[in-house]
């Protein structure tokens, strides 16, 4: 700090004077300057009594065997100190003044009290200005803490010079629940919040996250501060994006993502990677979470339309007809109590199913009112207790019929389940069933039965393209022939009629 104020100092300060760094924010931080000299520490250090050995101990002097005489480690440099918990200074980091360092940034070595992967650079300053903010946010470098201090936000701290450990893992947690990293928004920045993320992902536990924040691409936290003020700052901080996201962002980089094929090799890929997450309820959410985030990917990828109650769409409903040759409507009214005894055990299948449910049309009118009584009274929350659900069916004309399905073996069945995983096989098998059974039927009865008229056969086959998507893209698995069969058939249908359009036009 003396010679940073010295006339040897002059080209560190006019380089913190660019970076707008000054004053009483010099001081907090103790920044200093290493003169252009092999041994002036060394020469200060032994006037104070301090042996050679103790220098070298503390990483202050690069010394050796092969060395003939030990010389300053720090020379030319701005100098940050490196605190303990405590506030005590337990290393040095550098930043070089000269563009021919070998390193633009120096460190300290690991010596007894200094460990890099155990250390968090302002970790003792930051820990109540976080704990006042609810988060800590990781940043890069030095200077970036220094430049978000002087711009007024102090619960900043960063990694020294290496990939997020473990140990600072554990240390940013024990500032927040759900510190938030700081990256630039260029490729290498996104490279790293990728590489963040790999080393999180065995770590992770309930209640324990992280977020990323992505900087404008080519700007660091200190120049943002500088030039926009920290109000732009503290906006890229609300908008950063949960670990789950990112982590979905990196499961799809570079993945190509054109169709079923595709699908199945990025599900094969997101369900190994969700399998690593050593915590089995996380895993199991994880697992959902992403999955459901890939079918909207390849819904906005093939343009398939998915129940938005912001916008209010709805998907179209298929009615289900008889179809020939089986006792249809014993097989249906035992899946439709089925598939209602799952959802009154476990009410947030009603909005994770949703689209599916949505379009099939239950016999038993009955059976339809509870339906729609589930849909308005699950879209009210995420989280629906049974016992709520149950509660609010009372008083509403259905009593006996709810009654009823509470009695019977499914839902007996379905309330004895040992876990929800086992509850949502149940509830697929009937869903599939129905849909199987139903609408599929539906469709080759319809299909025999089209006219000629060409309008008439693009509604038509604009349900059934939407329906396959929909099915083929969703939880359900299914034998899909039929919707390609019905498809194939409109696309001659459809040749046939341009052709004698042609024949009709050259006729005159």
């Amino acid at each position: 700090q003396q010679k940073l104020h010295e006339g040897v100092g002059a080209e560190a300060r006019a380089y913190l004077e660019r970076r707008s760094i000054k004053g009483k924010t010099l001081d907090d931080f103790g920044v200093g300057y290493a003169p252009e000299s092999r041994h002036e520490l060394m020469g200060y250090l032994t006037s104070r009594k301090i042996t050679v050995e103790q220098m070298a101990e503390a990483g202050l002097i690069i010394s050796g065997p092969d060395i003939a005489t030990p010389y300053d480690r720090f020379r030319n440099r701005v100098m940050f100190p490196i605190a303990d918990a405590r506030g005590r200074v337990i290393a040095f980091g550098g930043r070089a003044l000269s563009a021919d360092a070998k390193a633009k940034y120096l460190n300290s070595p690991d010596t007894p009290l200094f460990h890099k992967g155990r250390v968090l650079y302002n970790l003792n300053r930051a820990r109540k200005p976080a704990y006042d903010d609810g988060t800590v946010i990781a940043v890069e470098g030095y200077m970036d803490v220094i430049g978000l201090a002087q711009g007024g936000i102090y619960n900043a701290v960063a990694p020294l010079g290496t990939a997020l450990t473990e140990d600072q893992i554990g240390l940013l947690w024990r500032m927040a629940p759900e510190p938030i990293l700081c990256f630039d928004g260029d490729r290498a920045g996104i490279r790293a919040a990728f590489r963040a993320i790999d080393r999180i992902k065995p770590l992770l536990r309930p209640g324990h996250s992280f977020r990323f924040a992505l900087l404008p691409s080519g700007s660091d936290p200190d120049d943002l501060v500088r030039d926009k003020g920290a109000d732009a700052f503290r906006t890229v901080v609300s908008d950063a994006k949960s670990y789950a996201e990112m982590a979905f962002s990196y499961l799809l980089l570079d993945e190509r993502l054109e169709g079923p094929d595709d699908r199945g090799r990025v599900e094969v890929k997101l369900d190994q990677w969700v399998s690593e997450i050593p915590n089995e309820i996380l895993q199991r959410h994880y697992r959902k979470t992403l999955r459901d985030w890939l079918w909207n990917h390849f819904a906005e990828v093939f343009g398939w339309k998915k129940f938005n109650k912001a916008s209010g769409y709805t998907p179209r409903r298929l009615t289900s007809v008889t179809a020939r040759g089986i006792d249809r409507d014993l097989l249906m009214s035992r899946t439709e109590t089925e598939l209602l005894a799952c959802l009154f055990c476990s009410p947030e299948l009603v909005n994770v199913y949703f689209d599916p449910l949505h379009c099939i049309d239950f016999l038993d009118r009955q059976n339809l009112n509870i339906l729609q009584e589930l849909f308005s009274f699950c879209s009210e929350g995420e989280r629906i207790e049974r016992s709520e659900v149950l509660q609010a069916m009372r008083g509403r004309g259905l009593d006996d019929h709810v009654r009823m399905i509470t009695t019977s073996m499914p839902y007996r069945r379905a309330i004895g389940m040992n876990s929800s995983e086992d509850l949502e096989v149940m509830f697929l098998a009937s869903l599939k069933m129905f849909v199987a059974r139903g609408q599929y039927a539906e469709i080759n009865r319809d299909a025999l039965a089209l006219s000629d008229d060409e309008i008439a056969i693009k509604e038509f086959y604009d349900r059934v393209t939407w329906l396959s998507r929909e099915l083929r893209a969703g939880p359900i698995a299914g034998d899909d022939s039929e919707f390609f069969k019905i498809a194939e058939e409109y696309r001659a249908r459809r040749a046939l009629a341009e052709k004698a359009e042609i024949k009709r036009t050259a006729a005159g």
